[in-house]
């Protein structure tokens, strides 16, 4: 049954990794004396935050995965435990 279960989890890593490397892929940098827009010259009237465009959701795959796997633990746990009062 561990076999089976570290099958599970590994596999489970195998197919989410490539969905979790994708965030890490980003657009090359604006021009020179350029702002986030990439038109805009800094500091002028419109130009935007420092970071512009940069997005934000990073955070929820990791929080995703995290929850996965300690679900995956009370599973894993019920089960063990399960098997002992049998």
């Amino acid at each position: 049954m561990k076999n089976t279960i570290k099958k599970i989890i590994v596999m489970f890593f195998l197919m989410i990794a490539p969905i979790l490397m994708s965030n890490v892929l980003a657009d090359d940098p604006p021009g020179p004396g350029t702002g986030a827009g990439g038109g805009t010259p800094v500091g002028a009237p419109g130009s935007g935050p420092v970071g512009g465009g940069a997005p934000i959701d990073g955070g929820f795959g990791i929080l995703l995965a995290m929850g996965a796997i300690y679900g995956g633990s009370k599973v894993y746990k019920a089960i063990n435990k399960k098997k002992e009062v049998c």
